[in-house]
């Protein structure tokens, strides 16, 4: 019997999570005007992460500099990202996700594929289960999901990148011919920018081209490797199973799938601050700190590289791991690949404190570590966005200064 694939998307996934939060506070639907998650508009620095429909009309682009976009767009409004806020939304929309599927696989942070095989007796109509979790997750949650159904992975994701918002679609392989091959080229899973341009000059513009060229043909254009899977994707073949794994069983991880790739260190460098951020975090809340940092890269043909580093001494402190994250960023990227994720992992894990290694204590570090304890008591107390680190010591310094000066003026006053 064949498979029965689902695959399950956030529609703009930071922006929606920000959106459905103030909706529920009574709030602007910031979806429905100019608006991008990312930066600061005073300083008009960082990268916008994430837009809504009205932004993207006016020519504002995921990953591009925030000075640039409000260039574009001058009445744009921006949020600030809010890590924390978007892993709360995605474990509850992929625990409703559990409730129908025997086996989930979180692929990133907004988007899960359901192995849906063997449940036609619970679900005889699929296209009607799809539905009724789509229609849960909007109404329970607040923010909206396209699903795809196939009979493989690649398939299922294939048809949630069909007509967005809010929408259910099938790609079965009897359905590929109608549904699939006459699409751009450029469109199929795992084909890149560069890639496209070969096979275009070429003369495969659309799927259907490709699929219908000899894999040897297809080959000598691309390579012998990616030929053959953008030959075997372009014919609806994928065998990869839908893997299930327990959830940060030995580390504390966080990846994002962006909308729009990644092309300049920049960019990069604006995500992986505010991912370090939000992952450290965690873990002085918890209490633990790690010896061993990871960062994880996706080109935009899907192709994952990833490069990890032992440390001295192990560390909760974000700076550290934002400094580390980007060497291990640096000498992982060629410079010019287009990446669709990045995404940090550390572990390696201890709760107790490393033996000393110096008579006198490395005051750079303890600054830095008060300095975040300050950031995560200010979010605690006024919400996860309250404050985002800056990208200087200078920044994280102005941050301890009115913390302290709250604090102070609370006692006082008590």
């Amino acid at each position: 019997m064949a498979g029965l694939i689902f695959h399950v998307d956030v529609n703009s996934a930071f922006l929606s999570w920000e959106a459905a939060r103030r909706v529920a506070n009574g709030e602007e639907d910031i979806r429905r005007i100019p608006a991008a998650i990312g930066g600061d508009r005073d300083k008009r620095t960082g990268v916008v992460l994430a837009k809504s429909i009205p932004a993207k009309k006016v020519g504002v682009k995921t990953g591009e500099p925030i000075g640039m976009a409000l260039r574009k767009c001058p009445d744009l409004y921006l949020a600030k990202p809010d890590f924390r806020l978007y892993e709360q939304c995605s474990r509850a929309f992929m625990d409703i996700c559990r409730e129908y599927a025997p086996v989930v696989e979180k692929y990133s942070i907004d988007e899960c594929f359901l192995d849906m095989s063997g449940t036609h007796r619970l679900y005889p109509d699929p296209v009607a289960i799809a539905h009724t979790i789509k229609d849960r997750i909007r109404e329970e949650l607040g923010f909206t999901v396209n699903v795809g159904i196939g009979d493989c992975k690649l398939l299922a994701k294939m048809a949630s990148d069909f007509e967005k918002p809010d929408k259910v679609h099938t790609l079965y392989r009897r359905e590929i011919p109608k549904k699939m091959w006459p699409l751009p080229v450029r469109d199929l899973f795992t084909v890149g920018a560069s890639t496209t341009e070969k096979l275009e000059k070429a003369g495969i513009r659309t799927i259907g081209d490709l699929a219908n060229r000899e894999l040897s043909a297809v080959q000598r254009i691309v390579g012998v490797k990616l030929g053959q899977q953008i030959f075997q994707f372009a014919n609806g073949i994928d065998p990869s199973p839908v893997l299930s794994a327990p959830e940060e069983a030995k580390g504390y991880s966080i990846s994002t799938t962006l909308e729009e790739d990644v092309t300049t260190e920049q960019q990069a460098h604006g995500v992986l601050l505010a991912l370090s951020d939000s992952v450290t975090a965690r873990m002085r809340s918890d209490g633990v700190k790690a010896y061993c940092v990871a960062v994880t890269i996706r080109s935009n043909d899907f192709k994952n590289r990833s490069h990890q580093r032992k440390l001295a001494q192990p560390t909760d402190i974000s700076r550290e791991v934002y400094q580390t994250s980007r060497q291990l960023f640096g000498e992982l990227w060629d410079g010019h690949t287009p990446l669709r994720l990045l995404g940090i992992a550390l572990t390696d894990l201890t709760r107790e404190e490393p033996s000393q290694l110096s008579l006198f204590p490395d005051e750079e570090r303890e600054r830095a570590r008060r300095l975040d304890k300050a950031y995560d008591a200010i979010n605690s107390r006024f919400g996860g966005a309250a404050i985002m680190h800056g990208s200087s010591v200078h920044s994280k310094l102005e941050v301890g200064k009115k913390y302290r000066a709250q604090m102070e003026q609370k006692n006082k006053t008590e």
